[in-house]
């Protein structure tokens, strides 16, 4: 794992520590990541991956639609985690990091629990096979962004090792 400087580091914690912008930089980061990665926005990624019929396609928009704004809501709450992680860093006891790795396990549960719902809904309106081929994309996509966000995170401990 590539270890970030104390400056980016500290740059890092300075920008998630920005609370104003948490709810907007979710979406904003997410955006920006999948549009660098694959040079589209989401929405695009997908409509060009799923080939769509235009009997699927009306269903499939609005239930996209609505996955999307429950999968924000989780986002979000990564996000805020990643913030109290951004804000208690330098005194992360044992209290606060169980409650953070608790945090980001419930948040976990959640994505798949939205995952194995939107599955069966997606399922009705255009099949098993179509429905597994969102949810691969969705997951690809997820596991990416998550990837470069953790790029930027130092693991617990790191920041001391540097100072020495």
């Amino acid at each position: 794992m590539k270890k970030p400087s104390i400056y980016a580091a500290v740059f890092i914690l300075w920008l998630l520590t920005l609370s104003s912008f948490v709810m907007a930089q979710s979406n904003k980061e997410d955006i920006d990541i999948i549009q660098s990665a694959f040079g589209k926005d989401k929405k695009d990624l997908v409509k060009d991956y799923m080939e769509l019929s235009a009997k699927d396609s009306a269903a499939f928009w609005k239930l996209y639609d609505e996955y999307e704004d429950k999968r924000k809501v989780i986002g979000r709450e990564r996000i805020d985690l990643i913030e109290q992680y951004a804000n208690g860093y330098q005194n992360l006891d044992n209290a606060k990091a169980e409650k953070l790795a608790t945090g980001i396990l419930n948040n976990d549960a959640k994505y798949n629990t939205l995952h194995q719902t939107y599955f069966k809904k997606f399922s009705t309106i255009m099949g098993a096979r179509n429905a597994a081929k969102f949810l691969q994309l969705e997951m690809y996509v997820q596991t990416y962004v998550r990837a470069n966000v953790m790029r930027e995170i130092p693991l617990i401990g790191d920041l001391d090792k540097q100072k020495q």
